[in-house]
């Protein structure tokens, strides 16, 4: 396997030997400017500064109903339980998250093409846009388990070769979020600074870390360190909002004990002017479901 910290191009070394270091930021959050879109000059400066966005109400109730149905659609299909796009719980088998699902669903494929969707991406970005990920991702009442603190970036440049974190994620809320389901925590301005992690990918890592992830994820102390600087914020709010955020914001998120199921659409666009090279710390690229490597931009 060939080390990140033997590329003298990677500006991001991660998945090292020795004691992992925090890297400052050379690239800017957002690339667009008010004229390029519809998010205003205000809301994108305070993106650039905490590095996420709430959109309330960006889809209607009758929406929502209508994705949600998709949703348990798409986890009651007994052919497509067979397929290595389904992630099950490590503990109870259940569906955890369904990644390709643009691919998969008609008409989470329309959701790409949204301008209410679209247009931000592009604008954030600065750039066409193509889709990097899209999934579902399901967590049900008593039993869904949560992510570890992690931030996307280190992943998505380690494990697919995703240069610089020139890439935008779009989380619609199906469900209510309050702060006891097990909603995402964001570290806010923590996505100015890259951590570095320590110890080589494993062969196929993905079909491990899609479950439960263990590399690629920040030790206990720089976790407290980055949240001592920039404390934590949780997103709550009404099914139908959506977290826009960076990918290499600190985030992650605890078990969902209650009985209220939290479920979401999660959708990452990259531009096509950061297509994916060969993997900076993995010895081959993670399959295209995962991490797509077409970058056709997207169109209407």
């Amino acid at each position: 396997m060939t080390l990140t910290d033997t590329r003298v191009d990677d500006g991001y070394p991660t998945r090292i030997t020795g004691t992992p270091e925090h890297l400052p930021r050379v690239h800017p959050t957002v690339w667009g400017t008010e004229a390029d879109g519809p998010i205003d000059a205000a809301t994108l400066a305070n993106h650039e500064t905490k590095g996420y966005t709430v959109v309330e109400d960006t889809l209607s109730v009758g929406e929502v109903q209508t994705y949600w149905q998709e949703l348990v659609r798409l986890s009651t299909d007994k052919e497509l339980a067979r397929d290595e796009r389904v992630i099950t719980e490590a503990k109870t088998g259940e569906v955890r998250s369904i990644f390709d699902v643009h691919e998969l669903s008609d008409l989470i494929a329309e959701l790409v093409r949204d301008p209410r969707v679209l247009d931000r991406a592009r604008q954030m970005l600065g750039s066409e846009v193509y889709i990097h990920q899209s999934r579902v991702n399901y967590m049900p009442g008593f039993k869904g388990s949560g992510f570890y603190w992690h931030s996307d970036f280190e992943t998505w440049h380690a494990e697919d070769g995703m240069p610089a974190p020139r890439a935008v994620s779009c989380s619609i809320a199906l469900t209510d979020n309050y702060p006891f389901n097990g909603g995402l925590m964001i570290m806010p301005g923590s996505h100015r600074t890259f951590v570095q992690c320590a110890g080589e990918t494993p062969d196929e890592n993905y079909k491990a870390s899609l479950k439960d992830q263990r590399v690629g994820v920040p030790n206990e102390d720089d976790i407290t360190r980055m949240a001592a600087e920039h404390g934590i914020d949780q997103f709550t709010g009404q099914a139908g909002s959506a977290l826009w955020f960076d990918s290499n914001i600190m985030h992650g998120s605890g078990n969902n004990i209650t009985p209220y199921p939290r479920s979401n659409i999660f959708l990452v666009f990259n531009s096509v002017e950061n297509a994916l090279q060969e993997p900076f710390a993995a010895s081959v690229p993670r399959p295209a479901f995962i991490a797509g490597r077409d970058s056709t931009p997207i169109s209407r």
